[in-house]
């Protein structure tokens, strides 16, 4: 791209128009059903259509987010929301899950493709791969540092795109199931409910079920608008402001402030700032400071600062933004005079006067120029003007004519750039999948977060690849090695090496965790599993990973049972586990602590008692941070109501003994002998 497109939220049509006269080059929006902000107004293909004719008469591009997991009985419906997003001409969709990626693939080619944040893209080699699988962009996890974004960017084929503003999500998009499995709401389908903003307190010395009083897991707002100039140093296509669930005037504000800042001009700090913030901002993760100062939570103070900024923000979008080049041509006659206005995408509109001109005092050349450029209250600012007045025709007319031509021009001009140029759409049929008989058992295998753990089961197992050196050579055989979610910073060449070291040590396989494995296990020889990290829920998803070489796949846990069954292929699902509902790069610790002298992990305390545990993967400060449920998921009762090959027991903080039990009772197919949850399966 030849400018840094600057990309605002519209959760709704008023919030749209707010975006677009404050200086948003292009706008995301949600489609009614299928968007990872289901509570904001969001559009009906009808609105839709509508936006698109206001933003593209104003040189502004619509990108659409179809971006939530989906499940086999939505598949129709969201192959009709790709064809809503064709016929009101958007520019691109915005997608998480790859069964939407093959619809928009299949149903309308010319659309652009864009991979969601949610896709958890983080490193060179996921951008690479997402660019293999068709994509046109790719929109980076929000983790990044500016040196990793550099080496991103440097290595992707594809654009990439960047937030740079508005609310952090704790957990790392798509790795987050908190809201699912605290309140029944899932983050991954549209409908978090933000629980993180709610009291969870890393300090020591709490009583046994004293609550927990500070937020710990609310991150302050990122502002990354200092470091624009950086950003688009550093190869950034798109920089996006987050925040669909805002207001009109926060769109005004973020949009006008990221055009100054990318065109070196001034911008207002302060109202920025007062327009949302939880305590100000951070830049934590961008600048490599990733500590307490980080985290903070939405005041009174800040919001009565909000309040007392919105006459302010308002005059940012009381007009329209001046921003499409228009070119002018007056040719004068006998008769009249004809004014053509013409855009730079061979839009033209033609109009006469009414009457004739009359004989010139004086050359009218300024006249009519300073009568032309007044296109306030439009989206044109006059470019170019030529005058074609042969000699002794008349040239005169009235000041008021000459406003009369150019409204009607211009009035013209952009109902002609309205016009809804709809992408071709194909006929195609969903392929159909036979459920899977009910009433099965499944096999039992068991995933150890440690060697230590694995004691003396004798199924197969799946194993961390970090921990495959403590494995004894006996048991490769019937392991799988299991690759992380999260690969910041080194993580990604360690793990490279990591598999070249064992491919041919004797292992069962390699569990993938997020696309960028697909691209770091080319050329190995391993046998590829996929695993919680690629969020499978439908059919079609599975479909695709099995054609890129999988030869199973874990059932993403918040898929519920009913929808299991059509999953085709080789499949498991949880059986058992403390779920991991939280992937983080920050460290929620750090706001009682520093990384000197902390063992690895500690525990948060919500307002109702319950203490949830925190790991570590690298002591330190260079690890990734894990919150696991305090209640466990157990089905070991209900293992045949299980539509799947294999049950998976997902052991993480169990002491040895107590895998042990646990394995027991399931199988045995027993209750379970404590408080336990059965997730979102039913």
């Amino acid at each position: 791209m030849a400018r840094l497109e600057i990309l605002a939220p519209a959760g709704n049509a008023d919030m749209l128009k707010a975006a677009v006269f404050g200086g948003a080059d292009a706008v995301y929006l949600g489609l009614t059903g299928f968007n990872a902000r289901r509570t904001a107004g969001n559009f009906t293909p009808e609105e839709l259509a509508e936006a698109v004719k206001f933003c593209h008469a104003r040189d502004v591009r619509v990108h659409v987010t179809l971006n939530t997991l989906v499940y086999d009985a939505e598949l129709p419906q969201l192959a009709q929301a790709v064809r809503a997003v064709a016929a009101a001409g958007a520019d691109a969709v915005i997608v998480d899950d790859l069964a939407t990626a093959q619809l928009v693939k299949k149903i309308a080619p010319t659309l652009a493709l864009h991979g969601s944040t949610q896709m958890s893209i983080h490193t060179p080699e996921g951008a690479r791969e997402l660019a293999a699988l068709g994509y046109d962009r790719v929109i980076l996890a929000r983790e990044l540092s500016l040196e990793e974004i550099r080496a991103v960017c440097a290595a992707s084929p594809i654009e990439c795109e960047v937030f740079v503003h508005g609310a952090l999500c704790m957990a790392m998009s798509g790795q987050c199931m908190m809201s699912a499995f605290l309140g029944g709401r899932s983050g991954n389908r549209g409908a978090c409910a933000g629980p993180c903003r709610l009291p969870f307190d890393a300090t020591a010395g709490l009583r046994p079920g004293q609550p927990g009083r500070a937020c710990h897991l609310s991150l302050k707002d990122m502002d990354h608008l200092p470091h624009l100039r950086e950003l688009m140093d550093a190869g950034v296509a798109s920089v996006k402001i987050e925040g669909r669930l805002r207001t009109p005037e926060y769109a005004a504000v973020c949009a006008a402030s990221c055009r100054a800042a990318r065109d070196g001009l001034p911008y207002d700090a302060a109202l920025l700032r007062d327009i949302f913030s939880r305590s100000g901002f951070t830049d934590g993760y961008l600048t490599g400071k990733n500590d307490g100062t980080m985290f903070g939570v939405r005041t009174e103070a800040d919001a009565a600062a909000t309040k007392a900024a919105m006459p302010k923000a308002r005059e940012l979008f009381r007009r329209e933004l001046a921003r499409v080049p228009v070119d002018m041509t007056v040719a004068f006659d006998e008769e009249g005079v004809k004014l053509t206005a013409a855009d730079r995408d061979g839009h033209k509109a033609v109009v006469y006067s009414e009457d004739a001109p009359q004989p010139a005092q004086k050359d009218q050349s300024e006249a009519v120029r300073r009568a032309l450029s007044k296109t306030g209250g439009t989206p044109f600012v006059l470019d170019g003007l030529t005058l074609d007045a042969p000699e002794g025709v008349p040239t005169f007319l009235p000041g008021a004519a000459w406003n009369e031509l150019r409204r009607r021009a211009l009035d013209t001009l952009l109902d002609k750039r309205s016009v809804i140029v709809a992408h071709p759409v194909q006929a195609y049929a969903l392929p159909g999948f036979a459920p899977r008989p009910a009433g099965g058992l499944p096999k039992l295998a068991a995933r150890f977060e440690t060697a230590e753990q694995v004691g003396s089961w004798d199924g197969p197992l799946v194993l961390p690849i970090t921990q495959a050196d403590k494995l004894p050579a006996a048991l490769r055989s019937r392991t799988v090695l299991e690759l992380p979610r999260a690969q910041y910073g080194r993580t990604e060449a360690q793990v490279a090496a990591l598999l070249a070291r064992f491919a041919d040590a004797g292992f069962a396989g390699v569990q993938v965790n997020n696309l960028a494995q697909l691209r770091q296990l080319e050329g190995l020889s391993y046998k590829q599993y996929g695993g919680l990290g690629l969020n499978v829920t439908n059919p079609m998803a599975a479909q695709r990973l099995h054609g890129l070489g999988l030869a199973g796949l874990l059932v993403h846990v918040e898929t519920a049972l009913p929808a299991m069954r059509g999953i085709p292929g080789v499949t498991a699902a949880l059986c058992y586990g403390h779920i991991p509902l939280m992937l983080t790069r920050a460290c929620p610790l750090r706001n009682v602590h520093s990384c000197a002298g902390c063992p690895g992990g500690g525990t948060l305390r919500d307002r109702k008692g319950r203490d949830f545990t925190v790991t570590c993967t690298a002591p330190g400060g260079a690890g990734v941070r894990t919150v696991y449920n305090p209640v466990p998921l157990y089905m070991g009762d209900r293992l045949t109501e299980m539509p799947v090959d294999w049950a998976l027991a997902y052991f993480t903080t169990e002491s040895p003994a107590r895998v042990c039990q646990i394995l027991a009772q399931l199988q045995g197919q027993k209750p379970f002998d404590g408080e336990f949850t059965r997730g979102v399966y039913y």
